[in-house]
């Protein structure tokens, strides 16, 4: 089963696929585009031109599943500028930019680490 726990890592595939492609043509554009593996247990999202779809392709052990949004009337998803092929992103930012958020934009607090409490 493929699970969505804060251990998986998600990487966005930047430009707009061809939305008719596959589970074959995408694991084959995160070997040769991404230069990722696509049988490691990670996901990989792509987008179409429109922004208004997404695709999700993650392998599982002994296959791939590939899950799709699509989004009604005049909503788009709002893609991340980035000077990289690939973006990284957390478990929470996936669930962020399915929402429809900015995920750019999104700051969060900095991580504090203190040796004691008094």
């Amino acid at each position: 089963m493929f699970r969505f726990d804060e251990r998986l890592k998600v990487y966005l595939h930047r430009d707009p696929v061809d939305f008719r492609y596959g589970m074959n043509s995408l694991s084959i554009l995160v070997e040769q585009a991404m230069r990722l593996n696509p049988l490691d247990s990670s996901l990989y999202v792509f987008g179409n031109r429109h922004r208004d779809r997404i695709k999700s392709l993650g392998w599982d052990g002994n296959g791939f599943w590939l899950l799709l949004k699509k989004l009604e009337a005049n909503d788009r998803f709002v893609w991340p500028d980035s000077k990289t092929e690939v973006v990284t992103l957390s478990v929470d930012l996936l669930h962020w930019l399915l929402d429809g958020a900015d995920i750019a934009a999104l700051q969060h607090h900095p991580k504090r680490h203190y040796a004691r409490v008094s």
